[in-house]
């Protein structure tokens, strides 16, 4: 995938204005966009539109993928690509509606920087555009199909079969397919609910599967968001609490993402903090029923041990294992809490855990609690490419990994 000639050196020579320029530039793209196509309303993450996240995640992507367009010696961009397409494949994006984005995108580029873009800068960065783009409908059109998923008609009804409370702001779905089968997945992945709310609008939010492959039904592990410093309260997370019943049809995507569960005998480290113990549960029930002799670490942050979501079962899970060990941080009540090993007070301290050799890990959980751990393992030996994470919501890390 390579620009042509005369769009390499412009967008060179560019680059770094458009990127100076890009949260601005998309600042006026989605308003501009939403004005004239309110159905993509319906798509895209509103919550992260109001916190600015959403904006800055496109105009990270756009101008990284850009700088390896042109820079040789940039980062590797299919990674990012790829998680891309898997949110995009759970959202149900279609490949018609890369034209609108195109259309609005580059016309808030001449918004913002007016004069300076000239018709010889429009079609570089068009092309640059749709070279993105392209690359992303092709990956997108082969998930669609490897999931067996018409790509016009993405979603599917299924009924919660069951619903358990793990915490007074934590709940799990167990939901199986209104018709048909449930549909593969990979441990770690995730789907989107789609929401009619009250106010007419339409809004999904993604979810991870919080369970191993079961073959008949999909559990989903939901934490009600309540707003923090004027911040308002998730309107998904908060209509699936007071309505998701059993018996009760939600609107499902097909199974998507990227941090998955390989096929290996190495060594796992699982760390997670919060809602983060989402993946790390389907991890642990799916490696205590196929692999019970594998060894596993297992690291918990949380602000209690009755905030601990899905602690029962992965108790069960360490305890059926012929070698993992679990240990929790928890920023209250510590001392008093009935782990299966003592707690830790405070927030999580891996300076002293050793880490086994060759070990996979796996991270969840908010994003500088994250980068801490990161720069922990890499401080410890364990390469980058062996340190693998998830992110709830836009994927700022991805575009400037720490």
């Amino acid at each position: 995938m390579e620009l042509s000639p005369r769009s390499h050196e412009v967008v060179a020579a560019t680059a770094g204005v458009v990127a100076e320029h890009a949260d601005e530039i998309t600042s006026v793209f989605y308003p501009t966009m939403f004005e004239a196509h309110p159905e993509l309303l319906g798509i895209f993450n509103l919550a992260n539109q109001a916190i600015g996240e959403q904006p800055k995640a496109l105009a990270s992507s756009v101008v990284a993928f850009a700088v390896q367009l042109i820079d040789p010696d940039a980062p590797e961009f299919a990674p990012v690509l790829r998680r891309i397409a898997h949110k995009h494949v759970s959202l149900g994006v279609r490949a018609s509606e890369y034209l609108i984005v195109g259309h609005y995108l580059l016309g808030a580029v001449r918004t913002v920087l007016g004069d300076a873009v000239t018709e010889e800068v429009a079609a570089a960065w068009d092309e640059v555009y749709w070279l993105f783009a392209t690359a992303l409908i092709a990956e997108e059109a082969r998930l669609y199909a490897l999931g067996g998923t018409e790509p016009e008609h993405p979603w599917r009804d299924f009924r919660v079969v069951e619903r358990f409370d793990e915490s007074d702001e934590v709940f799990s779905l167990l939901l199986a397919p209104v018709s048909g089968e449930v549909p593969a997945h990979l441990t770690g992945q995730y789907v989107a609910i789609l929401v009619d709310l009250p106010d007419g609008s339409t809004q999904p939010r993604q979810y991870t599967i919080s369970s191993g492959p079961r073959g008949d039904t999909l559990r989903v592990t939901i934490k009600r968001v309540r707003g923090v410093g004027g911040a308002p309260d998730g309107v998904v997370s908060g209509w699936l609490f007071d309505n998701a019943q059993p018996g009760t049809v939600l609107t499902v995507s097909q199974p998507a993402g990227d941090v998955v569960l390989e096929e290996s005998d190495s060594p796992l480290v699982l760390v997670s903090a919060g809602i983060g113990i989402t993946p790390i549960a389907a991890i642990m029930e799916d490696l205590s029923r196929r692999q019970p002799n594998r060894t596993v670490r297992l690291y918990h942050a949380d602000r209690s041990h009755a905030h601990h979501a899905l602690y029962a079962g992965l108790r069960r899970q360490v305890l059926a294992m012929a070698d993992a060990q679990a240990i929790n941080w928890y920023e209250e009540g510590a001392t008093e809490a009935p782990t299966l090993h003592p707690a830790r007070s405070g927030f999580m301290d891996l300076s002293g855990i050793a880490v086994p050799a060759e070990a996979e890990v796996f991270m969840c959980g908010p994003l500088p609690f994250m980068q801490a751990a990161r720069a922990e393992f890499i401080a410890k030996g364990v390469p980058s490419e062996r340190i693998h994470y998830e992110v709830f919501g836009p994927d700022l890390w991805a575009q400037s990994p720490a």
